[in-house]
């Protein structure tokens, strides 16, 4: 049975590196997304995603966490609602910029 990703009451649950996670209502941390070809200035405080997929559950205006920073999205160059040869995949975010607003609390 594959994982959502989320946090036991510890938070001691191992977040996958390739996976951009956000609370749910419950305040659970669960895998919103996958990421492809990132690029990281923790200097500049920003991420550069190639590609964002399976993203129909990330909430852009929210806050997110990837691997050890908090970010937000700011900027995406091209959306696709759905990839109709690869239907598994959901809304597909390309050319995507977030920045850094903080560190996830571990």
């Amino acid at each position: 049975m594959a994982t959502n990703g989320g946090t036991g009451a510890a938070g001691t649950a191992k977040r996958e590196d390739d996976a951009i996670y956000q609370k749910d209502r419950d305040g659970r941390q669960r895998r919103v997304a996958r990421v492809a070809d990132v690029h990281v200035d923790e200097a500049g405080k920003e991420i550069l995603f190639g590609e964002i997929s399976e993203s129909d559950d990330l909430l852009l205006p929210e806050p997110c966490a990837y691997q050890k920073w908090t970010i937000v999205v700011r900027k995406i160059a091209h959306a696709t609602a759905h990839d109709k040869a690869n239907p598994q995949r959901g809304r597909v975010l390309k050319g995507v910029t977030a920045e850094i607003v903080g560190r996830v609390d571990q």
